[in-house]
């Protein structure tokens, strides 16, 4: 492992572990841009990781969060980031091993200093999924959300520094949808294909590079090599081997279809994410048939991997 991050274009990454190694490893970005996983594995216990979950640190500041799967507020205080720091989040879609700990991770509202607005962006939804808007009001809607005690969220009141403005994005548009901009940064959002869940890839432009980030999709859906095309470092996740049986693919892209998603869009870089028990232990047969269609650096990510940009 040590020598393949060696060997890779980029500035390379530091595999963390467990939390011991992660106290021995410097703060991720620590200036100019960096992605780092805060959770690399799926919804099942059995991969020892903790769900989907990654920042993006800008200049020393994790400014940005996409999504917040089981685990995850564990690895982003272990992590070094900070709520006040953060200028979006953005869910993917409503599996709870992307968006369980969303919750935890904005109560840590009532600690912040000075009042801070946060922009919360998710799919639309459908009869078995809400919107992110329908999510954030049955999670904190006054009188009625689950944590209705957090409700102050919407407005930083009630004790709570945080306002956090929740935003849908359509996921059948064809074009991708302006999320967040600021400070030379642009964030746009595409529905991707993850069978009948309403989901979502972003795509973050930066001064120093464009990292796309996406969740489980199958992979059919043509735009999304547009959207992804030309990236610095492209993340894709690797639930499944190519023997999965159809309600798999019909949910998550096989390793023949990453490889080909990669080889159409031409990465710099492509990260692995969204690790399971089964693609854990075919993991470098998996690598190996990517490979043999992209020829980029392929890096297999764990928890609180970091990937700095190198422009």
């Amino acid at each position: 492992m040590k020598k393949l991050l060696r060997s890779l274009p980029m500035a390379a990454a530091f595999a963390m572990a467990s939390p011991s190694m992660a106290q021995e490893v410097p703060q991720c970005g620590t200036s100019g841009v960096a992605l780092q996983l805060l959770g690399s594995g799926g919804p099942i216990s059995d991969d020892a990781r903790a769900s989907s979950g990654a920042i993006i640190w800008i200049n020393g500041k994790a400014r940005i969060l996409i999504d917040a799967g089981g685990g995850t507020y564990l690895r982003y205080g272990q992590s070094g980031a900070r709520l006040e720091d953060l200028d979006f989040i953005g869910i993917s879609h409503f599996h709870t091993d992307h968006s369980a700990d969303l919750p935890a991770i904005l109560k840590g509202g009532y600690f912040l200093a000075n009042s801070h607005a946060v922009r919360l962006v998710g799919p639309t939804g459908n009869a078995n999924f809400p919107s992110m808007t329908g999510f954030f009001q049955r999670e904190f809607g006054k009188g009625h959300g689950s944590f209705a005690y957090l409700s102050g969220l919407s407005s930083a009141s009630e004790g709570l520094k945080l306002d956090v403005h929740a935003f849908d994005v359509n996921v059948a548009t064809p074009v991708p949808t302006l999320v967040w901009r600021g400070d030379g940064v642009t964030i746009t959002a595409l529905g991707i294909p993850h069978g009948d869940v309403p989901a979502l890839a972003f795509r973050i432009a930066t001064p120093k590079g464009v990292i796309v980030l996406s969740a489980d999709q199958n992979g059919s859906r043509r735009e999304f090599l547009d959207f992804a095309r030309g990236a610095d470092i492209l993340m894709m996740p690797a639930a499944i081997d190519d023997d999965a049986d159809a309600a798999s693919r019909f949910l998550h892209a096989p390793p023949t279809v990453v490889g080909k998603i990669a080889a159409a869009t031409h990465p710099r870089m492509l990260v692995l994410d969204h690790f399971m028990g089964r693609s854990l232990r075919d993991k470098d047969h998996n690598i190996q048939i990517i490979r043999g269609f992209y020829h980029g650096p392929v890096a297999a990510g764990r928890d609180l991997s970091c990937f700095p940009l190198s422009r």
